[in-house]
């Protein structure tokens, strides 16, 4: 059974009441990389009545937000899997024509800003009812944030959308919290000691926190009138979102009220995070999509596996830790290998898993191997600039993961789809293994430019460790007699990059190492990154030191120019030429699960 999505398929079930109506961006993929699905089977197994409204029409007479009714706790309400302006937005800030979670992957289907929209309508439409915000772009947006297509500070998502909380990270353990603190209508007095929340208050509430475990930071007010204040405010968000037992609670000024930010949850225990995974989804797109075409992203991860989530790599431009936390959760042998024989079973399935990964594929079960010294430490990655000594980054459990999961009958071929970290590489067989045994013909990386000082600004590992990859993946496939390719991603236009470094990599890349790069990247700001608040300040927070940016549309393009070739190696195209028309693909270690 589908959770319900329209009025009849409630009175099928029998329902008279609603507890939880769920409002998402995306089309609902009852499929536990769809976050809607996750959380409404989540409540579902706690015993409240969920629905979900996929993409309502907020341009009409809105009779999709009034359908089913008010809930009798509260709406939820998320953008989808990705930042509505992300989908929306090429880097040159010209819209897209599609969108990967929409039935026949058209474009169109949710409006800019999606969540901060849907909340405004239904505070407009049901005053009294609660709604609570999630999901990727509420997370990033919960304090003071650069919002590049504007080219603004914004405030909290809160201020602009009258939610009356916000959830941020991966809501598994929140939002059934948040539901039992509900249970006999809105109580803030219980919601406001859940972690992992932020909501607006006012200055007497502010007054009465504990002054030991709480931070204030620069007012929004503060923030527009000085960037430096801005970068201060994002290195302590950063720092004690990536320690492993928070205890600090955030607050922001805005205006008369103030933005709270209760500490963020412990990383979910493997019990947990099995239980996500083993909810009863349906595993496909809801009916009422039946032949309207295809879902792009339910067709990219249908027969893909997730091993784990969070990233400890840090990137400078990369939101996966902030949203899903620095430190490894990884699932249990029995849940990812249950799910396997599922996939299996699927009608369509042909015998390829096209994906056996994660945000970072190779960092299942890594964590510290002195928990007392992570307890201590306030890096924002175990990877750069150097590799953790404390970190234990032992291949053997995915290696003896990847050769369960080839004996698992009808599996012909497992493939690593997922970005791999070299950097994270020991003496181990991992390299060989995933070439000989998990390889579609072509293994991807990302190195992301060549110059050392703009991978510093970036917190990705030196360029020599990429051609030492070369260099190994090219002996095993001659060892091996396969005729594979090494896909490497590259940023153009990251914050410290001229031009002239980019004539630097493609004399580099495209010259000396002859690759014919088809995955580029101009850099898209996103909020709550490093990336982004060195875009918009023209300085390294934590340093204080001056950043070149390249700013202007113009700029950018110049830059991503010398990815193509045009006669010469790395020239600038021609202004109309190849690289104005050729569309860049966006770059994503995988995409968002949740």
């Amino acid at each position: 059974m589908f959770l319900p999505t329209t009025i009849k398929e409630v009175r099928q079930l029998g329902w008279d009441y609603i507890d939880v109506i769920l409002f998402t961006g995306d089309a609902y993929i009852d499929h536990p990389a769809f976050g809607a699905a996750v959380v409404g089977r989540l409540l579902e197994a706690e015993g409240y009545r969920v629905a979900i409204v996929p993409q309502p029409n907020w341009r009409d007479d809105l009779r999709d937000f009034t359908k089913l009714g008010a809930p009798r706790l509260f709406f939820g309400v998320s953008a989808g899997a990705m930042d509505s302006m992300v989908n929306h937005y090429t880097a040159n800030i010209r819209l897209r024509s599609n969108d990967a979670y929409t039935v026949g992957g058209k474009a169109g289907f949710r409006p800019d800003y999606a969540a901060t929209v849907y909340c405004q309508i239904l505070k407009r439409l049901y005053p009294h009812i609660p709604v609570v915000v999630g999901g990727i772009e509420a997370s990033l947006r919960r304090l003071t944030h650069y919002d590049y297509w504007s080219d603004s500070l914004k405030p909290s998502m809160l201020v602009e959308s009258g939610a009356d909380l916000l959830i941020y990270g991966m809501g598994e353990r929140v939002v059934q919290q948040v539901a039992r603190a509900m249970r006999n209508g809105y109580n803030a007095k219980l919601l406001r000691k859940i972690n992992q929340v932020a909501f607006l208050a006012d200055k007497s509430y502010v007054e009465r926190l504990d002054p030991d475990t709480t931070k204030i930071l620069h007012s929004f007010e503060e923030c527009r009138r000085d960037k430096r204040a801005f970068g201060e405010n994002f290195v302590e968000e950063e720092t004690l979102s990536n320690v492993m037992e928070p205890v600090t609670t955030l607050v922001e000024q805005v205006g008369e009220r103030y933005v709270v930010v209760t500490p963020p949850n412990t990383t979910l225990t493997t019990e947990e995070l099995d239980h996500s995974f083993d909810l009863p989804y349906e595993r496909a797109p809801h009916p009422r999509y039946r032949g309207k075409g295809d879902i792009p992203a339910w067709e990219m991860i249908k027969h893909s596996i997730n091993i784990h989530r969070g990233c400890f790599g840090g990137c400078a431009f990369c939101t996966i830790s902030a949203h899903q936390g620095k430190f490894i959760n990884s699932r249990s042998e029995r849940s990812i290998l249950a799910e396997v024989e599922r996939v299996v079973k699927m009608p369509d399935f042909k015998g390829y898993l096209s994906d056996v990964g994660a945000p970072s594929a190779n960092m299942y079960r890594m964590g510290g191997k002195n928990t007392d010294a992570c307890r201590k430490c306030r890096r924002p990655s175990c990877l750069h600039p150097r590799l953790c000594p404390n970190l234990n980054n032992d291949h053997r459990p995915l290696l003896a993961l990847y050769e369960k999961v080839r004996a698992v009958k009808g599996v012909k071929k497992a493939f690593i789809g997922s970005g791999i970290r070299y950097d994270l590489f020991d003496d181990s067989p991992y390299l060989e293994t995933v070439v000989r045994h998990h390889t579609s013909g072509r293994l991807k990386v990302a190195p992301e430019h060549t110059e050392e000082h703009v991978l510093n600004l970036m917190r990705k590992p030196p360029f020599a460790m990429f051609e030492r990859l070369n260099r190994d993946f090219k002996d095993i496939c001659a060892r091996e007699g396969l005729r594979y390719q090494l896909i490497p991603y590259f940023i153009s236009s990251h914050p410290g990059c001229r031009e002239a470094d980019m004539k630097a990599l493609a004399e580099r890349v495209l010259g000396r190492l002859h690759f014919d790069l088809e995955q580029v990247q101009d850099l898209t700001p996103t909020p709550m990154t490093l990336s982004s608040v060195m875009f918009y300040t023209g300085e390294n927070p934590y340093t204080r030191e001056k950043v070149y940016v390249a700013r202007s549309q113009d700029d950018k393009r110049r830059q991503k120019a010398y990815f193509f070739r045009d006669g010469r190696v790395g020239a600038p195209q021609r202004k109309g030429g190849a690289a104005e028309k050729r569309p860049a693909k966006r770059f994503q270690h995988k995409p968002t699960k949740k």
